[in-house]
């Protein structure tokens, strides 16, 4: 695969290369963004145990309530 590289800027939400470029549709491209830092962006991890040794320390017993009539 070769690769070649052009400089543009983006105007209005499109990207307008420096040098006049004739690509056919469908040409794949790549756009790298220098200095580009995403704002805002997050995950969030399941939670893990520091010592999973404990974890029957948070083993918890479930017994159901008897009905009654109200």
């Amino acid at each position: 695969m070769s690769v070649r590289t052009f400089e543009g800027e983006v105007v209005k939400g499109q990207i307008k290369l420096n040098s006049p470029l004739d690509l056919p549709d469908h040409t794949k491209v790549y756009v790298v963004v220098p200095g580009f830092k995403v704002v805002g962006s997050g995950r969030i991890h399941s939670p893990r145990l520091a010592h999973p040794e404990q974890a029957a320390r948070f083993e918890l017993e479930v017994e159901e309530a008897p009905l009654t009539n109200s």
